[in-house]
């Protein structure tokens, strides 16, 4: 872990950048006070269409009934 200060940060951003991609986590500071941390992104797993079985029936593009309309509309 590494403390830098924010005005160095704002002038080497892709260099720390590159450097928090690459597991390094990195505490941002203001006069010596430390404001914020720069840490990789945890890696997100991809959703691929069509992973939930189920079935949508016909009536699942029926109209909405007024009321519920009314509802999602904010009318009473």
């Amino acid at each position: 872990m590494v403390t830098i200060n924010v005005h160095d940060a704002k002038t080497h951003l892709s260099r720390l950048l590159e450097r928090a991609h690459a597991g390094e986590e990195i505490i941002l500071a203001k006069s010596g006070i430390p404001y914020a941390r720069l840490v990789p992104l945890a890696p997100s797993e991809a959703r691929e269409p069509g992973g939930l079985d189920g079935y949508l029936g016909e009536s699942f593009f029926d109209s909405l009934p007024d009321s519920e309309l009314d509802a999602w509309e904010g009318d009473s």
